[in-house]
């Protein structure tokens, strides 16, 4: 038995929010190694503290990750275009998901194997992540309606 027949990925494909979210995941996955190559060199290789070397990690990431969401998974909404206020509305709603990941994998690390327990806080992450993202930063902008 096939899991994923070529029907069933074409047809998941073909809707705008499934290709979103695979384009989404993509690229999170790519940011993933961004800040674990950055928060590496800097805390074993220029031996900045854990929590500065950390942050600094995130923030090359999460902007990395507002780049390439502007320009490849969210370009319709975007028109391709960095903008100041979806930037910290991006990294605002990234620090959210941060907040959700982590507050699922300690209180689910209580009723089941900590390595569970993250996986279920990854799912949580990028949920949230996606849907500010989505519905938020990247947002379709409406033309405004003529006055009458």
């Amino acid at each position: 038995m096939k899991l994923f027949s070529p029907q069933l990925v074409e047809s998941w494909l073909s809707h705008p929010i499934a290709s979103k979210m695979i384009s989404f995941g993509a690229i999170g996955l790519g940011n993933t190694v961004i800040d674990l190559a950055i928060f590496t060199f800097t805390y074993q290789v220029l031996n900045l503290p854990l929590v500065p070397a950390n942050v600094l990690a995130w923030l090359v990431a999460v902007s990395v990750s507002y780049f390439m969401n502007t320009k490849i998974t969210f370009r319709a909404e975007s028109g391709r275009v960095l903008r100041r206020k979806d930037y910290l509305s991006f990294v605002a709603s990234g620090a959210l998901g941060v907040i959700a990941a982590t507050t699922t994998l300690v209180v689910l690390s209580s009723f089941m194997p900590v390595i569970v327990a993250k996986f279920a806080s990854i799912a949580v992450g990028f949920a949230v992540n996606f849907t500010m993202s989505h519905f938020v930063v990247f947002r379709p902008k409406f033309p405004e309606e003529p006055n009458h």
